[in-house]
């Protein structure tokens, strides 16, 4: 088991506690039922601008994001799901499609009332977060992407990443089997005391389908936005993964400089930087998140000084 964890990226060192925001099923008006959760700033929402946060293959919201949540929590509305088939998701009867997922997020705005947003985008969900600005420009205030691309699959390690990904969820299935999803509950921790994969983990992983991991796997090996990532026109802010060896740093930096004005952050940590790089990965990505506000600020400010 442990070979198979180390292939995403997860060592086996201990994560500390983490409190989770409480979340709810929400209905998405003709495509699902999904999960979602959200964080913030006491006062009104519309004081703050609202985060968006898509998370990674084979993860999900509380996964992928735990970490950084206080921190966003404190100057941000932050909201996040998980994606179509992830977790606990809605359930994929068909087909995975990016552009199904990037719809769903704003269909949860629609359902949560939320007019702009800024889409924060790790790993898989930085391609949604690019479609979610193509298909729902008016929505769209900003972009932060994270340990993500323009393209996948075409380094040696991206490519035996997406080949064994659907053993490491089915294996990931197998090693829950019989546990208790209540032992676990609210720990919140990845990790055992042991280094292993907690039950808590292991039940959060468990909801994935290797069929929809399969599908997930080979959409993000064919997505390519080469020809028209340049037209993103919002403030944008990457977060390159230095250490990242399924996302080749020079292919997320070749991201940032595709788009006019993108700010670059760098978390010296590897793909599974959300939570095991942490400690590089979270005030890199508060960075972005504050570059990106700035710019919002001032623009709002210019503005109103014109209209003034």
């Amino acid at each position: 088991m442990t070979a198979v964890f180390d292939t995403v990226g997860l060592t086996l060192s201990k994560v500390g506690d983490a409190g989770l925001p409480a979340g709810r099923f929400v209905e998405l008006p003709g495509r699902g039922r999904t999960f979602a959760f959200e964080a913030g700033p006491p006062g009104e929402p519309d004081d703050v601008p609202t985060l968006m946060l898509v998370h990674g293959l084979v993860a999900n919201a509380y996964l992928n994001w735990f970490p950084a949540l206080p921190r966003l929590g404190e100057r941000y509305r932050v909201v996040a799901m998980d994606l179509r088939g992830h977790g606990r998701g809605i359930r994929l009867r068909g087909r995975f499609r990016l552009e199904d997922c990037a719809d769903d997020v704003v269909a949860l705005a629609d359902a949560l009332g939320i007019r702009r947003f800024v889409p924060v985008g790790y790993s898989l969900g930085g391609p949604i977060a690019q479609l979610v600005w193509r298909r729902h420009r008016e929505r769209v205030s900003g972009l932060v992407l994270a340990a993500t691309s323009r393209n996948f699959g075409g380094t040696v390690h991206e490519r035996s990443f997406f080949r064994l990904l659907p053993g490491i969820v089915t294996a990931i299935r197998l090693a829950r089997r019989g546990g208790s999803d209540a032992a676990d509950a609210e720990t919140f921790e990845p990790f055992g005391d042991d280094g292993y994969l907690s039950r808590w983990a292991l039940a959060e992983l468990a909801h994935n389908s290797p069929q929809v991991m399969f599908q997930a796997m080979n959409v993000m090996g064919r997505y390519d936005s080469s020809d028209w990532v340049r037209e993103i026109d919002v403030p944008t802010a990457v977060v390159i993964t230095t250490k990242d060896r399924l996302v080749s740093p020079v292919r997320q930096l070749k991201l940032a400089r595709a788009i006019d004005g993108a700010t670059v952050h760098p978390a010296s940590a590897g793909h599974a930087a959300c939570v095991i790089g942490r400690r590089w990965f979270v005030p890199a990505l508060v960075e972005a998140c504050e570059s990106v506000a700035a710019r919002l600020a001032a623009g709002a400010e210019a503005a109103a000084a014109e209209s003034a």
